[in-house]
């Protein structure tokens, strides 16, 4: 903390965030979930609980006279054994609307995952200081987008004159899940994931439950989307399930059916949009799972190859090319009877074009100039006067 203000401490609550789901308290402060502490009960292992707990879409909003703020955060950042050090995670200030700055903390706990076994360990670090400075001293709405890719623990926020909460600007809802893809995978900041660019485009606050590695139609994620508040609603599948290479064709179609049955439990009539998997050359035709490529991981290229049989095919397992015949089928199926649901192919949102221009550098991962195209294209194509949320 520094002592050129007079800094006011405002207690972080859960009027001040968005985009998150539960605010758990801890021994420094409060940390943002976007599973609710029920669902959190039910995760079955170490990859969704760090998913969830990355606090992608969520942002501190305030409305405020202050010039100066600071945010006492405590990251865990993430350190893969041989590779180089990861970039420190990017929190973003939008104010009024309008890009303000970046910054980073640097510091923090660090938590070592071994991708060869899958070990993991943590070592605690300190509390760092993120500060913004120059804004102008009318009123105005301030947010904070937390990293995308770093668990983040609230300490204190510090400003110099007194914050209250936003008010609700009555912009519609969007709750969206997918893949790692949806929570940010290689974004250039918190504020630059395709859903985030696309919820900015169309005017709506977003809830993004995009969950690495972890979009696999698991229960307890669509009851907590069935219990979250929403007036438009999209679900992206696929990926995970190819990559984790978690089920068969038999039990595929009904666990799609059992999620989207357990979403319209509390949401009967809200536009509900399914995607089905962008472009990704190594699982069109050829099954899970995914295995890293650790080959060339020390000069920092890390390159993902699928390690299934194209044989196994035709005893059920899935490719994306399955996988999104099967969806289309689904939803064609369901909208007899359910006119608010919706389809729309991935390949309209990334397709062999887009990756002949820009292809997947890792295989698997969009840069940040695809997160661009791909949340520019979503907005146009569910958000205008033929989308599903026009």
């Amino acid at each position: 903390m520094t002592t050129d203000h007079d800094w006011i401490t405002t207690p972080v609550t859960a009027d001040l965030l968005r985009g998150a789901l539960d605010l758990e308290p801890t021994e420094r402060g409060v940390l943002p979930h976007r599973l609710p502490a029920r669902a959190r009960g039910q995760i079955p292992d170490g990859q969704l609980a760090m998913a969830e707990a990355q606090p992608s879409g969520v942002r501190l909003v305030f409305r405020t006279r202050a010039t100066a703020v600071e945010l006492d955060t405590l990251p865990t950042k993430l350190v893969y054994v041989g590779a180089p050090p990861r970039p420190d995670g990017v929190y973003e200030l939008v104010v009024d609307g309008r890009p303000a700055g970046r910054a980073s903390v640097i510091g923090g706990n660090a938590m070592t995952v071994d991708m060869a076994t899958g070990a993991a360990s943590t070592r605690p670090g300190a509390v760092g200081t993120l500060r913004f400075d120059g804004l102008s001293d009318g009123v105005k709405d301030v947010e904070i987008w937390l990293p995308y890719d770093e668990t983040t623990e609230l300490v204190a926020l510090r400003t110099d004159a007194p914050v209250e909460p936003a008010s609700d600007r009555g912009r519609r809802v969007w709750l969206h899940h997918g893949s790692s893809i949806s929570h940010g995978s290689t974004a250039a900041g918190p504020t630059s994931t395709w859903p985030a660019l696309a919820a900015s485009l169309a005017g709506v606050e977003l809830i993004n439950l995009g969950l690495s590695g972890s979009a696999l139609l698991d229960p307890f994620t669509a009851r907590a989307m069935r219990d979250t508040a929403a007036d438009l609603i999209s679900v992206k599948i696929g990926i995970n399930l190819v990559n984790t290479d978690a089920m068969r064709l038999r039990a595929f179609g009904p666990a799609v059916h059992g999620f989207l049955d357990t979403v319209r439990d509390g949401h009967p009539t809200t536009p509900l949009l399914v995607v089905s998997p962008l472009l990704c050359p190594i699982h069109e035709d050829t099954p899970g799972p995914t295995a890293p490529d650790l080959s060339d991981i020390g000069a920092g290229r890390l390159r993902f190859l699928a390690v299934g049989d194209p044989a196994e095919r035709a005893s059920g397992k899935l490719t994306l090319r399955v996988i999104r015949d099967e969806l289309a089928r689904i939803v064609e199926q369901r909208a007899a009877e359910d006119p608010n649901l919706h389809h729309l192919d991935g390949l309209d949102l990334y397709g062999e074009a887009d990756f002949a221009e820009l292809p997947l550098p890792d295989q698997l991962h969009p840069d940040a100039a695809t997160h661009r195209r791909i949340g520019e294209r979503f907005a146009k194509l569910a958000f205008t006067a033929q989308g599903a949320f026009a």
